[in-house]
């Protein structure tokens, strides 16, 4: 895609087809006009406007020829290109919408020059083949050819690689340029180097010669100590700052003796690290001067010295000091200006480096490729290479056309539409397979890179997502995806439940979730939903009350435990206590008020049940059944109505241009819910573990409650109740 890329006019003269799916008008795409007028198509009309490379059930080499700026991203109007050059390039357009596998020789248009090429390049690649008869050819057998093609020296792509040379010593010449200034790889994968590469390190070669020359032309200023300059100027400068100081500090000491004691050491940086093991390589050592300061004292060059520094000293001693100073065992002020005095030409001329790049070679190498002739022997192989360009781009789009004639049409109702997605009998090229967990199936799944990136979009969806992580082959191949629940319910869903991933390849892979995104999967779980949750809550009550009273009790019995011996000698020789009836009465009374106080409340809602007409007892049950699920349903409703697929895909790099809903039917078809098969039966032997069922025992209590129900109601029941704990 050029930078200069500018969206098509609408072409009104085109007539199109629309049909609505998914909440959206989608175009129909049903003749070779339409995909050759798809440029005048108005892209506010498109499903999407671009996707990623990856993550997709579709050929990989197809998605590569359409990425033609190789960003890893397929845009509508590289879409147009391939699709138009494609039509232009076969008798027919309407061939694209057919989707076979063998692209037949006849359909290849040989009025135009390249499709006259193109036929040309096919029947070589056949012939190559042993297939000089075949009348069609496959993607596959292109691909084959352009391997074998691509594996030889030469294979028109302009990069030659240390196997391309005629003789060893050109490849070594090949390896050496792409140690200094890189490499690119060939067709075939193979590391090499292209004209560009090749100027670049004969550029940086004869640069890094001249600036040599220019020192050797001037060897008494800048090389004075010969070809020893280089290591001898490496030796000056590892000492160079702490030489500085020393003199530095003696001159210092000259001018202010008083001021000796400062700048050595003081006693009390010696006692910090005393007790240390310590090291001459240590930091706080090597921060001392060189050696001890006195006023105008020459550094010493052999004792006397920090130990930290003592070996570089002495290398600077024998690689600077006595070539230029003879066998000097301590150096002044004026001789130490002598020595750097000596390398300022050198310094000067380091300052003016060049060529960096194949300094690593050292001189007599990089002089020595210079004066071999390698520069013109590589640019022939280079132009040898390039000379079979045109015939490997026939190569190539001779596949290209075979893959598009298989594939085009299948990205096109997956991008320009969603045909696939919303027709059964097909899968978008987003579903990368289906899930099987908790008796369903989910057939929404998406492939997932990065959970947490994913998820903070796709809850936008509207859609109960489960995100699982899936292996296989004993973990060595893991993905992760994002699954789909739109039908059941959401009560046996939770992360760490496990499932079987099918992919499209229809290998199978174990799936755990991993995480969840809640949102309404049906009406019918939204029904159920307030029930289960007061279920959940008065569950959760109990157990919590459970779990305190036997905290309660097991405390308590302890307590006894301990205390019964002592309890047992205080009661030797006194009676027992009497039974106090007065209080287990009080005790009595208040559950029984309990009781009564909860008879009252169901007598009041039961009387007043019964005291409605026949007729309107359904509709007092349908009420309070519509006050308490109503609610939750119908925020359900909207919430399932609201159901979108745009910002599940956008979470995967897509660039979803439609409002592509999810309603409930569609959504009831993505997931499949176990059922028995419509031809099954069902054995008619009862179920041996079934719970029995009691309906007589079950019709005789709620008798008995209805009618001491009815006895509270006339007061029978309290006037027994009063006579028993009163006793009137």
């Amino acid at each position: 895609m050029t930078d200069n890329a500018m969206v098509p006019l609408q072409d009104e003269s085109h007539s199109w087809c629309f049909r609505r799916m998914g909440g959206f008008d989608q175009v129909v795409l049903q003749a070779g006009p339409d995909l050759m007028s798809l440029e005048h198509f108005d892209q506010k009309l498109w499903a999407a406007l671009s996707c990623p490379t990856k993550g997709l059930e579709f050929d990989q080499k197809t998605l590569d020829f359409i990425d033609a700026d190789s960003d890893g991203r397929i845009r509508a109007v590289e879409v147009i290109a391939a699709v138009k050059w494609a039509g232009t390039v076969l008798k027919n357009p309407d061939d694209l919408l057919k989707e076979k596998t063998e692209l037949p020789l006849s359909a290849i248009d040989e009025e135009t020059e390249e499709g006259k090429r193109l036929l040309a390049s096919a029947r070589q690649i056949l012939s190559s083949l042993g297939k000089q008869d075949a009348s069609s050819i496959t993607a596959e057998e292109v691909s084959d050819a352009a391997k074998a093609f691509f594996d030889t020296r030469f294979n028109g792509d302009g990069v030659i690689t240390a196997e391309s040379a005629d003789d060893a010593a050109t490849g070594t010449v090949i390896e050496d340029i792409m140690k200094c200034v890189g490499s690119v790889e060939d067709r075939s994968g193979k590391p090499g180097i292209d004209q560009d590469l090749l100027d670049r390190f004969f550029a940086e070669a004869e640069a890094y010669s001249q600036w040599w020359i220019s020192a050797e032309s001037d060897s008494e200023n800048i090389l004075p100590l010969g070809e020893a300059t280089l290591s001898a100027a490496a030796g000056l400068d590892a000492v160079r700052d702490k030489v500085e100081d020393y003199f530095t500090r003696s001159q210092i000491a000259a001018y202010d003796r008083a001021a000796v004691p400062v700048l050595n050491p003081i006693y009390s940086e010696y006692e910090d690290f005393a007790q240390k093991v310590l090291s001459w390589k240590a930091e706080e050592i090597a921060s001392f001067p060189l050696a001890r300061i006195e006023a105008n004292r020459p550094l010493p060059l052999e004792e006397e010295l920090n130990p930290a520094w003592a070996d570089a000293i002495v290398d600077f001693k024998t690689k600077v000091v006595e070539p230029i100073l003879g066998n000097v065992f301590s150096l002044d002020i004026n001789e130490w200006k002598k020595l750097t005095d000596a390398f300022t030409g050198f310094q000067l001329w380091q300052q003016e480096k060049v060529g960096q790049a194949v300094e690593g070679l050292g001189l007599d190498r990089v002089r020595q490729i210079l004066d071999g002739g390698y520069r013109s022997t590589i640019t022939t192989l280079i132009e040898k290479d390039r000379a079979l360009e045109a015939e490997a781009d026939e190569i190539i789009s001779v596949e290209k056309l075979a893959r598009y004639y298989r594939h085009l049409y299948t990205l096109l109702r997956n991008f320009v539409s969603f045909h696939d997605f919303y027709n059964s009998g097909f899968k978008a090229i987003f579903q990368v397979g289906t899930l099987y967990l908790d008796g369903r199936s989910c057939d929404l799944c998406v492939a997932v890179e990065d959970i947490a990136k994913h998820s903070s979009l796709a809850g936008l969806a509207r859609i109960y997502i489960a995100y699982c992580a899936c292996s296989r082959n004993g973990g060595s191949e893991k993905m992760q995806i994002a699954a789909a629940f739109t039908d059941g319910d959401a009560a046996n869903l939770t992360v760490g439940r496990n499932g079987v991933f099918y992919d499209r390849k229809g290998r199978d892979w174990d799936a755990t979730i991993v995480s969840i995104i809640e949102n309404p999967i049906s009406i019918r779980q939204a029904f159920w939903a307030p029930y289960r949750r007061l279920a959940r809550m008065i569950t959760e009550q109990i157990e919590k009350i459970a779990a305190s009273r036997e905290k309660q009790v097991e405390s308590k019995a302890l307590t006894g435990i301990t205390d019964m011996a002592q309890k047992a000698k205080n009661a030797k020789g006194v009676g027992q206590q009497s039974f106090d009836i007065a209080k287990f009465a009080g005790v009595f009374a208040a559950f029984g008020l309990a009781i009564g106080a909860i008879g009252t409340a169901i007598a009041s809602v039961v009387t007043g049940f019964l005291a409605l007409k026949l007729w309107k007892m359904p509709l007092a049950l349908a009420g309070l059944l519509v006050v308490v699920s109503g609610p939750s349903m119908i925020i359900a409703y909207l919430k399932l109505r609201m159901r979108n697929l745009a910002p599940m895909l956008d979470a995967n790099g897509w660039a979803i241009n439609a409002r592509a809903l999810i309603n409930i039917p569609f959504g009831n078809t993505l997931t499949g819910v176990a059922k028995l098969p419509k031809s099954s039966q069902r054995s008619t032997q009862q179920d041996p573990f079934a719970e029995k069922r009691r309906p007589l025992k079950i019709l005789i209590g709620v008798l008995i409650l209805i009618a001491l129900m009815f006895l509270w109601e006339e007061g029978h029941l309290k006037l027994l109740w009063d006579f028993i704990v009163y006793g009137f």
